[in-house]
Parts: structure tokens; sequence; C-alpha cells
């Protein structure tokens, strides 16, 4: 049975106990990473934390992070502020350790991302975020179709009205609009998503031209919704 966290203090502290994926066998270095709280107007969610994430305490910390920045720099968000003020996190939580390739890390399996699922729910309710950032395949298969390509949602916005989000875990993708260009919401604070590619240094996925391309128009996105919503 799912518990119910009263309060973001009683949350935090059952991620960063949470033993559950190491109990059930699964390789990875127990100890959430994340950062934020309630009062955030965005949240954005990663794949799960890297080594150096690890390390430092504090997610997309290392080169990763530092593309991600770039993009959100040019957004208009300045780092240290962007840190200070919202919500970052992941589908799952704990650092999963190396793929066994040897390059990259390894991918949560589909029972590591159902057992950290509920924090991640419960961290949405409790946010409620005006705009929600999707980082990376893993984070974007909230939302979006298993086999949508990254072609076809980077540079993409889908928006959901206030009346679609009175369970704030909204990822029903019918019930918002989606959209490739700004356009000011007429019915109130509703809540837009915006995805982004891995900003790792290891994917050649966004130093593509086309991709760059698409990656620029989600930037665009971003800048318009963050000017629109001042936060």
């Amino acid at each position: 049975m799912t518990t119910t966290y009263d309060t973001m203090t009683d949350l935090h502290a059952a991620m960063r106990g949470c033993r559950r994926c190491l109990e059930q066998g699964h390789a990875i270095t127990p100890g959430a990473i994340f950062s934020g709280q309630a009062a955030a107007q965005v949240m954005l969610i990663g794949q799960a934390p890297g080594v150096t994430e690890v390390e430092a305490k504090r997610p997309f910390n290392a080169s990763s992070g530092r593309r991600l920045f770039q993009w959100l720099e040019q957004a208009g968000w300045q780092e240290d502020d962007f840190r200070a003020r919202q919500y970052m996190t992941a589908v799952t939580k704990c650092y999963p350790g190396k793929d066994k390739s040897g390059k990259g890390d390894r991918v949560p399996t589909k029972t590591e991302q159902a057992l950290c699922r509920p924090f991640l729910a419960q961290e949405i309710a409790f946010v409620r975020p005006r705009l929600l950032i999707l980082v990376g395949g893993l984070a974007i298969k909230l939302l979006y179709p298993a086999n949508a390509r990254l072609q076809e949602v980077i540079g993409t916005a889908v928006y959901f009205p206030p009346a679609a989000l009175h369970n704030p875990v909204q990822f029903d993708l019918s019930q918002g609009q989606q959209l490739t260009a700004f356009a000011p919401a007429q019915d109130g604070n509703g809540r837009w998503v915006v995805p982004l590619p891995h900003p790792s240094g290891a994917s050649l996925w966004p130093n593509k031209p086309a991709n760059q391309a698409l990656i620029n128009r989600a930037i665009d996105l971003l800048s318009a919704i963050r000017e629109h919503g001042a936060f």
C-alpha cells in the first residue's frame, strides 16, 4: 500500500531513507537526489541521478548539468536562481550504477520505476507546478507514448487547463492541448509541459543541426512560458 505523507518534509525524509529497490536486489546506490520545496512553480524531472550527483548531493551536477543550464539560461533562468527557487527531481531517485556495456549509466528497470513512482506522484501533488520540464527519454515517456520519437516531441509543448488538473498528477496527453508555438492561455493558471532531450555529453542527438533547431524551438517555448507566467 502506498504511504501518503502529510508534508513535503515527511516525503523528503522517506525518499532519503528508502531502500525498496536495494532490498529487491537492484544494483543501486541508495540515497535519493532531488532539490526544492513545495513553493516552486517549475518542476524539472530527469531520468535518474548519475555518480557525480550522488557525490555532490544535487541533481544535474556535472557535464549534463552544464548543457542543461546552458539551455535554461537561454530561456532566461540563471542556474543559481533556478536551483534555489524551483524543484528538481527524477523518475527514479537513486543512482542506478553503470551499464553492463561500460558506456554510460544503467537505465532503471520498469520495476524500479514503479517502486519509485509513488514518490514522484506525491512530489507533483505537493508542488502542483505551473511548468513541468521533462528531461530525457524516461521522463518524456511519463506523458508521451513509449514509441514517440524525440524528433516528434522536442520543440513542442502541452498545455493542461485548470479543469484537467483536479488530479495534479496529470499525464493523460488527451487532456492537454499540444502546441508547437506559444499561445497565452485564456483559462487561468493551468500547467505547461515542455520536453527536452537528455543533456548528457554521451548523447550525440543534440549535436545534429536539425535536432539543434528543435532544441532552440523548445528553448523559445520555455522563454515565452517563463515570461508569461513570471517565474
